[in-house]
């Protein structure tokens, strides 16, 4: 068992610690009917609405060692993907096209010539540049150093002023520049609720793409996934469905657009274009009013399907392929549980890892959440409406998966979060804190085995890496 010093009451006074409310009597920003149904372009105020009027407020009641036991946390691991980004090229090309087609193509006189209409005709102009490519925003900045700040009140003593100071604290990112960027601004963020002065010393990250993108290096999931068309002919069925062939022809006679002009891609770049203009700046654009939410439902189903093909449960690789991650993550959470005596250092507190949606979606199929008993098909759209793969809700922009260890009288407990919520492991239903013996136990057959090199058979090279997340 751990040491239980000092910090055994800290749970106690932990919960004392008001929950911060919004003072302003403001309105929020307007937001569109459709803004919950972004997949992985939603905003992550569509999942955690309370941060809308208050982006540090925090409920102190999510930790939940269990009643009468005591406990203290002495580890926290986040997995965090990255926060409000532009557009990647793919979509900034789709995104020209499509407003080319509006200024040149679409009728004067159609059905589709409303009010709304005239406005993205007279007034809309693309701005997107394909220098921005994937870029953080400073929303997207905004994104982490609030989320840093919130973390830092519920989890004091593990992102402690001294812990940042004296870099106790590890950072690791992905190397691309909205994941970097990402990782400074979460520390800011920490800096920030600390008070730290302007002249505080840098703090270091590391990059590590063998473990924030290790999608790129799977020789078994490059091959069999990532370049195999056959692997996602469910999206394309899809794609070309009855669904998706409805919503196509509902926007072409609002566009005032031929049919043939207006392909799946196209009907998709203008739900992103409300998307990103939302998640960037905060506006509620004119091409929102394009989609109602039976729309939208569609379009998610099909982001959906890409998702769960491509990155979750649809191909087993594709979950085997973040073995590396997960080993990590809990050769950290043993160091940190072991015993030791009082006189030896104590464990690090905290990991905070920046990376992507491919790196999260992955991890959190391996580790067995969010599977629903059907698999999504092109087939099912209408059965598929209560599933709980739903990347909306769970991979917003800045999406996190928190791994708390606590020091417990029985013995060392860990507790799931998602996006700051509560979330049982799978095989623990009963318990929202397992001990730590038991969650082993419940991994055992991945933590004996999932080998990367085994499962992966190396790297490709010359093969490119997919951006589009």
């Amino acid at each position: 068992m751990f040491q239980l010093g000092t910090h055994g009451f800290l749970l106690a006074a932990l919960s004392l610690v008001p929950t911060r409310v919004c003072c302003s009597s403001a309105e929020v920003p307007d937001v569109p009917k459709i803004a919950a149904y972004f997949g992985t372009k939603t905003r992550y105020e569509e999942v955690k609405p309370n941060v809308l009027r208050d982006p540090l407020t925090v409920n102190t009641s999510v930790l939940r060692p269990p009643p009468g036991e005591f406990c203290s946390p002495v580890h926290l691991t986040a997995v965090i993907r990255h926060g409000s980004r532009y557009p990647t090229v793919k979509n900034i090309l789709r995104i020209q096209r499509l407003s080319e087609l509006l200024q040149k193509d679409a009728s004067r006189t159609s059905e589709g010539s409303t009010e709304r209409l005239q406005e993205l005709r007279s007034r809309w102009e693309p701005w997107y540049t394909e220098d921005m490519d994937g870029q953080l925003v400073r929303k997207g900045r905004d994104d982490l150093r609030f989320l840093a700040q919130r973390l830092a009140t519920l989890f004091p003593s593990l992102l402690s002023e001294e812990n940042l100071r004296k870099r106790r604290i590890r950072f690791v990112t992905s190397s691309k520049h909205r994941c970097v960027s990402s990782v400074e601004a979460f520390q800011e963020g920490l800096q920030q609720h600390w008070g730290c002065h302007d002249n505080a010393p840098g703090y270091s990250h590391s990059v590590d793409d063998e473990l924030m993108r290790f999608f790129e290096l799977c020789r078994g999931y490059v091959e069999g996934v990532e370049n195999n068309r056959t692997a996602l002919l469910e999206v394309e069925k899809f794609k070309h469905g009855k669904e998706m062939e409805a919503v196509r022809r509902r926007i072409a006679e609002k566009l005032g657009l031929s049919l043939h002009l207006l392909t799946p891609d196209l009907v998709e770049a203008a739900f992103f274009i409300c998307s990103y203009e939302l998640s960037i700046k905060s506006i509620h654009s004119p091409w929102c009013f394009l989609f109602d939410k039976s729309d939208a439902k569609v379009l998610e189903y099909k982001s959906d399907l890409k998702q769960f093909w491509k990155r979750s449960y649809g191909h087993v690789i594709n979950s085997l392929s973040s073995c590396q991650l997960f080993h990590h993550i809990f050769r950290t959470l043993d160091k940190a549980g072991r015993p030791r005596r009082s006189t030896e250092a104590g464990p690090e507190p905290a990991s905070i890892l920046v990376g992507h949606a491919e790196t999260l979606l992955p991890l959190l199929s391996l580790l067995g959440l969010y599977k629903d008993q059907t698999l999504p098909t092109a087939s099912n759209y209408h059965s598929q409406h209560g599933r709980s793969f739903r990347t909306s809700r769970i991979i917003p922009y800045a999406a996190n998966l928190l791994f708390v260890l606590y020091d417990c009288q029985r013995g060392p407990r860990l507790q799931l979060l998602v996006n700051e919520t509560p979330l049982r492991f799978p095989d623990l239903q009963t318990d929202d804190t397992p001990l730590y013996r038991d969650v082993r136990a419940t991994y055992r057959h991945l933590l004996d085995g999932c080998d990367f090199h085994r499962v992966c058979e190396g790297r490709v090279e010359g093969r490119g890496p997919n951006t589009e997340l």
